[in-house]
């Protein structure tokens, strides 16, 4: 699966974006979807996920009533909607891809697949 995010920019706290995650390659729908994200000096950490019918999500504590996930399965896209943003939101954003067929969760280790990150810089 082939994965390519877009949508990064700059925004001011309080602000909103949305990044969107399109997918090539294989059967979308074979496949959980995944939001990560990583700061400067930080490690890579989970934010958002969905099962592979859009049925099931997963938020980080620190993202849960902000950011919203979705996914539309006849595009092979999805999508992270990103609303009350704060200084500590800014990362690089990763989409990855994981098979329906070995678990759904928030462990970046059910991921095989992942994007080439977008940046998301948010200004106080």
């Amino acid at each position: 699966v082939q994965l390519q995010a877009s949508g990064g920019g700059l925004v001011q706290a309080g602000g909103s974006v949305r990044l969107s995650c399109a997918a090539s390659g294989r059967t979308f729908s074979d496949y959980n979807m995944g939001w990560f994200r990583q700061a400067p000096g930080k490690e890579r950490e989970f934010v958002a996920a969905i099962n592979w019918r859009g049925g099931s999500t997963h938020f980080a504590d620190y993202v849960k009533g902000r950011f919203a996930i979705s996914r539309e399965n006849s595009k092979s896209t999805v999508n992270l909607q990103m609303n009350s943003l704060k200084p500590e939101d800014t990362a690089v954003y990763y989409c990855a891809a994981g098979s329906k067929f070995i678990g759904f969760g928030f462990t970046s280790s059910l991921y095989a697949y992942w994007g080439q990150g977008t940046l998301v810089t948010v200004s106080s």
